[in-house]
């Protein structure tokens, strides 16, 4: 998996996670993601910020510092999907 579509795979799992903390699938996933950076990609150190309407991920790789930054709107639609659906709500 390319590291920009991992990257953006597991912000947006991260965030269901966090809003979430009892959803274990979330946890789950967002932690294999989270592996699939690290061990495919080096990716250590990453961090999520927001910012505006932005979200900002910073993370260190052998190669420096780097950062990317993702449309809240996009970032957040798999949460909102999730939390749209009562399949899905707690």
């Amino acid at each position: 998996m390319k590291r920009e579509d991992a990257l953006f795979n597991w912000l947006q799992i991260q965030l269901v996670a966090d809003a979430r903390p009892q959803d274990r699938s979330a946890q789950e996933t967002a932690s294999f993601f989270r592996q699939i950076l690290l061990e495919d990609h080096q990716v250590r150190e990453l961090r999520i910020q927001r910012h505006e309407e932005w979200y900002v991920l910073t993370g260190q790789t052998d190669d420096g510092t780097w950062e990317r930054r993702y449309p809240a709107e996009t970032a957040e639609a798999l949460l909102a999907a999730l939390q749209s659906d009562p399949r899905y709500t707690s």
